[in-house]
């Protein structure tokens, strides 16, 4: 069978590229040897969002008498049934993407690039103009320790456990850490943190990295930042989550047969998201960039749309990427923080606004936190912006617009946000800016 382009991979990058592909007249196939959705709907954003908004709302409902809401019971915790709504969901959500590609064709296959126009699949062999790798990432081991699927889990791992565990220690205080941190600690289980850093989420900006460290500390997690974790009695927990990070997947697609530049399973690639093969690229985590579902989207639509039309090809370039943290409370970032603002010599400007003066967030009784916004001291365009608190990870997307379009700080003040919100909070940042 001849097409235009064959996608190895329907995860996040893959799926969208395919959808791209469609909508610009190629005819394209999708290769997938696991699940439609790839880790975003299977083994990540999805089902670790799931099991984090069931521990909301058991959260809720424990301080419902505080919004004059009496409940007789103290409310129970049934963890299969939470697991059950989550597989419901992946099943719903799956279900909607392979009706989404509807005709297209789909393999469900192992996949081998065996030479610069075919791919081998259980079907046989695919013939194409163009080839995309989307093979996604799998969690990282360390070289002393391995995931063994009983007491040493991966987060693949961690989200099939039948029961909540007494105790967890979880080794990687980063984003996965720090959500499975928040989410079983809810639960009721004894949690404990290992970072080798000297803060929690590595990379963060510092301020908002601290202000959840104090809120885990008070809420009863462990956590110890500077620490050898291999020197730590493991048998002293029920579960060890180890989440140290994740790597490129690219293994047995007959990418060194044919020559296909990568490096420790990372596919290299250039701006326009081609390999040193001209007629294969590549989009996603297995470019090993940012490895988030909707920055892997972004590539695998802008590497379609540069196959479409390849005289008039457009690189990456810098784009304002925005990263969410569903912790308790939330947290969201995008472009430069503080620390990378000061560090590129950057004169800037901090603004800021405690949620303690936002009228919804007490409403709502979630006033911990705070909106931080870096400016440019001469231009007053939006640089970044960090965010703790409620709804973070919604509000973020305002600040992205601000961020991607260089909107200036007048441009925002200018805008009416509806009261009472949490949005407004974005224009009481900036109270007391004076720019023209």
């Amino acid at each position: 069978m001849d097409y235009d382009l064959v996608i190895i991979g329907a995860g996040w990058a893959g799926f969208n590229a395919t959808l791209k592909a469609k909508a610009l007249g190629l005819k394209a196939a999708l290769i997938e040897k696991g699940q439609i959705g790839g880790t975003c709907l299977n083994r990540g954003c999805i089902p670790t969002k799931a099991l984090i908004h069931s521990a909301k709302i058991y959260r809720l409902v424990k301080k419902a008498s505080s919004f004059g809401i009496e409940i007789k019971d103290a409310p129970v915790i049934n963890f299969l049934k939470i697991q059950e709504r989550k597989d419901a969901l992946i099943k719903q959500l799956s279900a909607g993407m392979q009706f989404m590609l509807k005709g297209i064709d789909f393999f469900k296959s192992p996949a081998e690039i065996v030479s610069n126009h075919e791919i081998k699949t259980a079907d046989g062999i695919l013939k194409a103009k163009f080839i995309m790798i989307a093979s996604g990432s799998r969690p990282m081991e360390l070289p002393s320790l391995k995931f063994d699927g009983r007491k040493i889990l991966s987060s693949d791992d961690l989200l099939n456990i039948k029961n909540v565990p007494r105790s967890i220690l979880i080794i990687g205080a980063g984003v996965i850490g720090c959500e499975f941190a928040g989410l079983f600690n809810a639960l009721g289980s004894e949690v404990s943190m290992a970072e080798k850093m000297p803060q929690v989420l590595p990379g963060i900006d510092k301020e908002i990295a601290r202000k959840l460290e104090n809120i885990f500390k008070k809420s009863g997690i462990k956590i110890t930042t500077n620490c050898d974790a291999l020197a730590l009695d493991l048998n002293a927990y029920e579960l060890v989550l180890l989440c140290v990070g994740r790597v490129s997947q690219s293994e047995n697609l007959g990418l060194e047969k044919l020559g296909i530049a990568s490096e420790k399973g990372k596919v290299l690639v250039d701006q326009y998201l081609k390999t040193n093969i001209p007629n294969i690229y590549a989009a996603g985590d297995c470019t090993g960039g940012v490895m988030l579902a909707h920055y892997a989207a972004y590539q695998g639509e802008l590497a379609a749309d540069n196959i479409a039309h390849p005289d008039s090809q457009r690189g990456m370039g810098e784009v304002a990427v925005p990263s969410c943290i569903f912790t308790y409370p939330e947290i969201a970032t995008v472009g430069l923080s503080e620390e990378q603002a000061s560090s590129k010599g950057l004169k800037i400007k901090i603004h800021k606004f405690d949620f303690l003066g936002s009228g919804l967030a007490r409403i709502m009784a979630e006033t911990d936190g705070f909106i931080k916004i870096i400016s440019d001291d001469s231009s007053t365009q939006v640089l970044g912006a960090s965010i703790i608190g409620p709804s973070a990870c919604e509000l973020i997307g305002i600040l992205t617009l601000a961020v991607s379009n260089r909107l200036t700080l007048s441009q925002i003040q200018k805008t009416i946000f509806a009261h009472p919100t949490l949005s407004e909070s974005i224009a009481g940042s900036l109270k007391d800016s004076h720019a023209a």
